[in-house]
């Protein structure tokens, strides 16, 4: 396992740091079915590099950790990355495995579009604690998890509760993103265990409500939140869709619940990316030290702007753009 790039290593600590699978993503050109399709752009692709270039875009210093293949979709996930800001020292190369690889449809009309994947045995299916071995955790003020590393192998899921047990250690805080992918996991019941194990070591736990749904067996997102909070969370942000979200928490001391309306998008280009760019506005928010409810609303904020793109991390805003719009919002 290599690591590229030795200059990185002189650069402080990343604050905030992510884990997981990035893929090289290609787009159909145009509509159809993929069978059909001959031109597809490049892009990356992860829940976790969509979070995590989404901080690094608001001015936090983010770290990523990560494998990818000694091939060049390895190296454009590298250069991606790195371009956006990213702290890539713990991205590894793996030898003997490849980068994995997704392409996803031109969907019309706000539907969502199909994937198909091309990750099993990927580089990042390998990851294990050991690739944690040269992590900083002192220097963290935050980790964001989700369910995919998870997902991915029994050793990937040794790191992620390894990475959360480390970062509960130091004082950290951690948030949460269930971002289920059943057709990763060997059983509904394992997937169940393992990510509800892995939200109660964190402190923001972020699910959609279909996910809190199927994760809880609550039906409610009332009932969903104490679920969580009752196991040892300080605040569930549920996730509606265009209806906005619920906040259920004691963030600022005293139990609080509360729904935030989303904002009205006048066109639905690509639903892939929105939980995402809402984990980007909630975090920030509550790192920057705003109330709950400023960051649902920015979650909601965030969210509704990476519906409106092609690519999942796309319309995701700068810190300047973000002030810009919450102002003209305010107004």
């Amino acid at each position: 396992m290599s690591h590229s790039n030795p200059d990185a290593r002189k650069a402080p600590s990343p604050e905030i740091l992510t884990f997981g699978e990035a893929m090289t993503l290609f787009v159909a050109d145009a509509p159809g079915h993929l069978a059909e399709v001959a031109h597809f752009q490049r892009r990356i692709a992860g829940a976790d590099t969509n979070v995590a270039i989404g901080l690094a875009r608001m001015g936090f210093r983010v770290g990523w950790l990560s494998r990818v293949g000694v091939d060049s979709f390895g190296t454009f996930i590298r250069h991606t990355l790195e371009a956006e800001g990213l702290d890539c020292r713990h991205l590894g190369v793996d030898p003997d495995h490849p980068t994995g690889l997704l392409f996803k449809e031109r969907a019309l009309g706000g539907a969502d579009p199909r994937v198909e994947y091309f990750r099993r045995g990927s580089a990042a299916s390998h990851l294990s604690p050991k690739d944690a071995a040269e992590v900083d955790f002192t220097a963290l003020r935050h980790l964001h998890a989700t369910g995919i590393p998870p997902a991915l192998s029994p050793s990937a899921r040794d790191l992620s509760r390894h990475m959360l047990a480390q970062a509960r250690q130091v004082g950290a805080s951690i948030s949460f993103d269930p971002n289920l992918r059943p057709s990763l996991w060997k059983s509904e019941a394992e997937m169940r265990d393992t990510l509800n194990a892995l939200a109660a070591l964190s402190d923001w736990v972020l699910p959609g409500l279909a996910e809190g749904r199927l994760l809880t067996a609550q039906n409610t997102p009332e009932a969903i939140a104490d679920f969580y909070l009752e196991r040892g969370a300080s605040a569930v942000i549920i996730k509606l869709g265009p209806e906005g979200s619920f906040y259920r928490g004691s963030l600022g001391g005293k139990l609080e619940t509360f729904s935030v309306p989303g904002f009205a998008v006048d066109e639905v280009v690509d639903t892939v990316g929105a939980g995402d760019g809402f984990a980007v506005g909630v975090v920030s928010a509550l790192l920057d030290g705003r109330t709950p409810r400023e960051a649902v609303r920015r979650g909601n904020l965030i969210g509704s702007l990476a519906v409106q793109v092609i690519g999942d991390m796309e319309g995701l805003p700068s810190r300047a753009q973000l002030t810009a719009l919450e102002a003209r919002l305010a107004d």
